[in-house]
């Protein structure tokens, strides 16, 4: 599958440019309509932060803002750094695997090609439980030093991921690059890894600096004064139709249902892009774009995974503020209920941690999250409309 991203990339940019199937004027919180938005998405392919194919997206979210009758413009920032994989392979005998290197990779090995025996002091094994999350963290750090400690040439790295399929995490830009390739193998290819064997690893990238990135930010400008802020991530690791699909569907929904359903305030809607590799686009619109926390009545955020079929993890986030209301307008949607630091979930961290007493959002976390099986076929079209409608009507009721 992974070797084939070019022609997926190729596909997308054809794809994207045909028309949406659903009627302009169509009920924004029909499921239909959601589902469309959902499907286009999709056919965009790879949605990775640096490539052509999550620009497009972003050009297309761009369009249906403006459609929507806001005041459309986009803010341009660089992250430091990118790693684009073009492909990358395990040979085993007569075996060819994918594989895909655990962000960040060591400077000197962004291309590679490595023969050795799958040993301590060769390609150095190394199995994860898994975790339900979505961010590498200090005990994977730990686990991999025990691996870099034997001097291998790379680590072979399984997650025991329940869809059996090659899992990454979400990395940050100020993590140091591994001292040797981490190269991660899906469940289903991990009997293949007998100790001992002589494997062959070859992977084909390169890295970017000062790398260009964009948010979208649409506004309805009424002069109220008070700002309802929704917002809602674009890029991921792989075309994440499910992860991202649904919470793009609802912020669209929103953005066709601003004029009507939220009078009372001023809106501003951001899609960013950067997430998976340190929230680049959050972290840049909160320093400047977003409006002051004590201007602003409430967030809303659409995070990952909102309508999936095979949910692990399902989280209905809130401050302590917000939550009454929340309660009784999700009430219908199942989930774990968050609130108040715990709430501050994803990108709803960097909210929390900027001031903003009043915030609201979904995350979540399924069966394909973060491996490249997630398509539209992991979503469930009945969730959509009930998801959307929560949030609908929760920022209709903010005063």
């Amino acid at each position: 599958m992974l070797r084939h991203l070019l022609a997926v990339l190729l596909v997308g940019s054809a794809m994207a440019s045909l028309p949406a199937p659903v009627p302009a004027r169509a009920d924004p919180l029909d499921t239909g309509r959601l589902m469309a938005d959902v499907t286009r998405y999709e056919t965009f392919g790879i949605h990775r932060y640096g490539l052509e194919s999550a620009d497009a997206t972003l050009d297309w979210i761009a369009s249906e803002l403006t459609l929507a009758g806001l005041r459309v413009s986009e803010q341009r920032f660089r992250m430091d750094r990118q790693y684009v994989l073009k492909v990358g392979t395990l040979r085993i005998g007569d075996k060819l695997i994918d594989v895909v290197p655990q962000w960040w990779p060591p400077e000197d090995k962004t291309s590679f090609d490595i023969t050795a025996p799958i040993a301590p002091g060769g390609l150095a094994r190394v199995s994860l439980p898994y975790d339900r999350g979505a961010y590498l963290n200090d005990g994977h750090r730990a686990r991999l030093a025990e691996a870099f400690a034997q001097k291998p040439q790379a680590v072979l790295l399984d997650i025991a991921h329940p869809s059996g399929e090659i899992f990454t995490y979400n990395v940050d830009q100020a993590a140091a690059p591994w001292p040797v390739p981490v190269l991660l193998v899906a469940p289903k290819d991990a009997n293949l890894l007998q100790a001992g064997a002589s494997a062959s690893v070859s992977v084909r990238a390169a890295y970017r600096r000062d790398v260009k990135g964009r948010n979208v930010v649409a506004r309805l400008d009424r002069g109220r004064g008070k700002w309802l802020v929704i917002s809602t991530p674009v890029t991921s690791w792989f075309t994440s139709t499910c992860e991202r699909g649904p919470g793009i569907a609802g912020f669209l929904a929103m953005a066709r249902l601003a004029k009507e359903k939220f009078p009372a305030h001023d809106l501003v809607f951001v899609a960013t892009s950067g997430h998976e590799i340190g929230h680049g686009g959050m972290e840049h619109f909160m320093r400047d774009g977003a409006p002051k926390p004590a201007a602003t009545a409430a967030w809303a955020h659409f995070g990952s995974s909102l309508a999936c079929r095979d949910p692990v993890v399902r989280a209905i986030n809130s401050s302590a503020a917000l939550t009454p209301l929340v309660d009784r307008h999700f009430a219908g949607i199942a989930g774990t209920r968050f609130t108040a630091e715990k709430a501050a979930i994803g990108e709803l961290r960097e909210v929390h941690a900027a001031g903003y007493a009043n915030f609201f959002g979904m995350a979540g976390i399924h069966k394909y999250f973060h491996t490249p099986a997630d398509s539209a076929a992991a979503v469930d079209p009945a969730l959509l409309r009930p998801v959307a409608k929560a949030f609908a009507d929760t920022l209709a009721a903010i005063r």
